[in-house]
């Protein structure tokens, strides 16, 4: 699993020529609270009941507050035969510090 910081997956998704799917793990209450634009949410406890529903050939950067459960989640997409996964270092959290000032945080 690739692991990106905010300001890397920044620049990431400007040069990317596909669109990689955003994926946040966060509770639903923390995904209202906010969100990176563009990101779906499907919480942690629910990803194995979704994994049909994910591209395994789509690159997925997996999202939460700090980072820790979407590394979790990204062990887990690979171990489901998930072969291009991103983790997004310090979450959300490092989003708003870095690239998204105005961000709501919590």
């Amino acid at each position: 699993m690739r692991r990106l910081s905010a300001r890397e997956l920044q620049s990431h998704l400007a040069e990317s020529q596909t669109e990689p799917l955003l994926l946040d793990v966060r509770e639903e209450w923390e995904y209202e609270y906010c969100h990176i634009a563009g990101s779906i949410l499907i919480p942690m406890g629910r990803v194995p009941a979704h994994l049909e529903e994910l591209d395994k050939a789509q690159e997925i950067v997996v999202i939460c507050h700090h980072g820790i459960r979407s590394r979790h989640i990204g062990m887990y997409l690979e171990h489901a035969g998930f072969s291009n996964v991103i983790n997004l270092e310090g979450g959300v959290e490092q989003w708003a510090a870095d690239v998204e000032p105005t961000m709501q945080r919590y």
